[in-house]
């Protein structure tokens, strides 16, 4: 019987239905209303929902280069960020008190006499002015309302305007009462509260007003928010009632002068002040990124790809992607703005955004994985393009790193390298020789558009004077004789070739590629000259692989991520593991300084593609370059044991539009302009020798050459 009449009593009281409040408490014996009190409703603190308990709101991401200072942009879709209430200003803590439950620091979360005063006075003005609610029953309706890990339904049924929510929503603020201070809920409350404008919590409600910090708060900005909770929609200044605004603030004003925290002159000066709002937008999404650093946004698209990928997020990628939006996490990327800068600048030396053809380029750590910049001579934009062309000026697709459509492009004798490994992998040495001629006939079936002598591969060498004659892997690589690696992949096996490709993390986004590689491996020849399509990327990550010692890492665009609670997240730490001999490795990246006008470590380079680099650079360095049947593209990696990079020359719109035989020269002088400003400050480092059982057929006599 008691039960029934409480519920009745509660079900008047915290509906809102004032008027029924004070027939109900008329109707009941006192001693039932204060008597027995409330306390025997809470509910035990450790039956709380554990979102009551710690409070999972939803936060935004903060996505920052590798300073962990300069911010590259946020990821919400709440705008709201946590501080402690000694960060709050000590009149914005009084103008939301008082604005919204004069007794908080009084009652035990439900407030009957507040509750007659609240109708008193609505019904008094003939509208509303104050609530029933206390702070503590609004926090507890907010945090049921807001639960990142809710559904839209669930959320519905959590907060429904029923007997049973009412009850349970003040059955849950007893019990906060009795186990949290009065401190806390007020901490709580302001940082989960909404202000209107998309503003959640006090911080981001300084922020998007008045771009300014909580902390910092005047009396009358303080007024103003605390006087926006009730109504933030209509209330709101920016976008909505900008009168309504004032009024709130002048309500709370007065009710500071009434509870006598504020004398009334200073209150009037307050009321009179004029609404001096400075705006601002807590950047979202990558399509925010800072107007002067455009060209962030790709390795932010690339950042988001990858988050999207990464199952310690969710089990789907739309999970990820709302635990990117909602989870709070400081988010330290690998993003190097000064080595971006460099790139960029290189880049756009070679084309500008209004050219056709793209220069996408990626710099990479070895050994690590880590992704310091992404750049192409491109706008990050969803801006129209003139006709026919899909990604200039304008694109947000991700040339740089492949996806979403992007497949790829031809890199060339770059390829190589792995047919070297493969070679190098089965025993063969540096100085395996043959007698490379101007073209060469092999057992593998021509592929389509390829080199065909009566349905089978025969691959010619570009400049027969300067390649054919005896050959090594050393000056084969270095002067990329096509022939040369044409016998080798024949020896080892192309599906040899391709598997050491797939193991350096080559992906195949185009279909007819991903068929040959699964099905047909054996026959393809060609893949060793490099016909397949592939990402700057995935280029310049394989080939730090080499410089790495054979250790490849997957591709990674964070140093840390640390979550709302301040805990590190073990996802995107570096993923490395060895896939090719040290050995091995060495003796590649022996053979690879041949190209760039290094020397190898038995001096047995004599000729290269592009031998202004090691002179340019001033260090040890390695590399190869690579172009595609009627120069359609044009390709150059580079690699120090520390930095790995690699560019592609090609039209994005037209991939058999030429970009012709000029640019290669210019992307080495830009390749080694962006190594030589990222390598500034860091101590010069030499590869390591092969031995000589991977360098030397048993039966040659080693020895050093020029």
């Amino acid at each position: 019987m008691i039960r029934a009449h409480l519920d009745k009593l509660l079900t008047v009281l915290i509906a809102g239905v004032l008027a029924g409040l004070v027939l109900a408490a008329a109707a009941l014996p006192a001693a039932l209303v204060f008597g027995i009190g409330f306390g025997a409703l809470a509910a035990p603190y450790a039956e709380l929902p554990n979102n009551l308990r710690t409070t999972p709101v939803a936060q935004r991401s903060n996505l920052y280069a590798n300073d962990g200072v300069t911010l590259i942009t946020s990821f919400y879709t709440e705008d709201r960020v946590e501080v402690p209430l000694a960060k709050v200003a000590p009149v914005m803590r009084q103008a939301i008190v008082a604005a919204e439950d004069a007794r908080f620091y009084e009652h035990s979360g439900v407030d009957i006499r507040g509750a007659f005063r609240a109708f008193t006075v609505n019904r008094r003005d003939g509208r509303t002015r104050q609530g029933a609610s206390t702070l503590t029953m609004q926090y507890v309706r907010n945090v049921l309302r807001n639960d990142p890990r809710l559904t839209q339904e669930q959320r519905r049924k959590a907060t429904e305007i029923t007997t049973t929510r009412k009850l349970k929503e003040i059955r849950y603020a007893l019990a906060l009462e009795r186990e949290l201070s009065k401190d806390e809920i007020l901490t709580r409350y302001l940082n989960i509260a909404y202000f209107g404008a998309g503003a959640y919590g006090i911080a981001a409600a300084s922020k998007r007003y008045f771009s300014t910090s909580p902390a910092r708060l005047t009396l009358d900005q303080a007024a103003l928010l605390a006087g926006l909770v009730r109504s933030p929609d209509t209330d709101d200044p920016i976008n909505g009632d900008v009168h309504a605004a004032l009024t709130r603030r002048a309500y709370v004003l007065e009710r500071l002068v009434e509870l006598r925290q504020l004398p009334p002159a200073e209150a009037a000066r307050a009321r009179n002040a004029p609404l001096e709002l400075r705006p601002s937008r807590t950047p979202n999404d990558c399509m925010a990124v800072p107007e002067a650093h455009n060209d962030w946004g790709f390795f932010c698209d690339w950042f988001t790809q990858w988050w999207s990928a990464q199952p310690a997020f969710g089990a789907t990628m739309a999970e990820r992607q709302d635990t990117l939006r909602r989870g709070g996490f400081r988010i330290v990327s690998s993003l190097d703005p000064a080595v971006q800068r460099s790139t960029v600048q290189q880049v756009l030396g070679i084309y500008d955004v209004n050219n056709p053809r793209a220069v996408p380029t990626a710099v990479v750590q070895p050994g690590t994985g880590r992704v310091l910049a992404m750049a192409v001579n491109r706008n990050y934009s969803v801006a129209d393009n003139p006709r026919g062309q899909r990604n200039q000026p304008n694109t947000v697709n991700q040339l740089v790193a492949g996806g979403n459509g992007i497949e790829g492009y031809q890199a060339g004798s770059t390829f190589k390298l792995f047919a070297m490994l493969a070679a190098l992998e089965s025993g063969l040495p540096l100085d395996t020789g043959f007698v490379a001629p101007s073209q060469i006939l092999t057992r593998f079936p021509a592929a389509s558009g390829g080199a065909s002598c009566n349905g089978r591969w025969c691959p010619a060498n570009a400049t027969p004077a300067w390649m054919n004659g005896q050959r090594t892997m050393w000056n084969a690589f270095g002067r990329s004789v096509n022939t040369y690696f044409a016998w080798l992949t024949e020896r080892v096996g192309a599906e040899q070739v391709v598997e050491m490709a797939e193991r350096l993390g080559i992906v195949f986004r185009a279909e007819d590629d991903a068929r040959l590689a699964r099905y047909g491996a054996r026959n393809w020849g060609a893949f060793t000259l490099g016909v397949s399509s592939t990402t700057p990327l995935d280029l310049a990550n394989a080939y730090a692989t080499v410089a790495a010692e054979g250790t490849w890492c997957a591709p990674v665009p964070v140093l840390s991520i640390t979550d709302s609670a301040g805990q590190r997240v073990a996802a995107g730490q570096p993923d490395c593991r060895q896939v090719v001999d040290t050995d091995v490795a060495r003796a590649a990246a022996d053979a690879a300084r041949c190209p760039v006008g290094d020397r190898s470590m038995y001096g047995r380079c004599d000729g290269g593609t592009a031998q202004r680099l090691r002179p340019m650079l001033g260090r040890p360095v390695a590399g190869k370059t690579g172009t595609s049947e009627r120069n359609e593209t044009a390709t150059v990696v580079a690699f120090t044991p520390q930095l790995a990079i690699a560019s592609i020359a090609a039209n994005p719109d037209a991939p058999r539009d030429p970009v012709g035989p000029t640019v290669q020269p210019r992307m080495v002088d830009a390749i080694g302009r962006v190594l030589a400003t990222a390598l500034r400050d860091q101590p010069v480092r030499d590869f390591v020798p092969p031995s000589e059982a991977v360098a030397w057929n048993p039966t040659t006599t080693p020895r050093n050459g020029n």
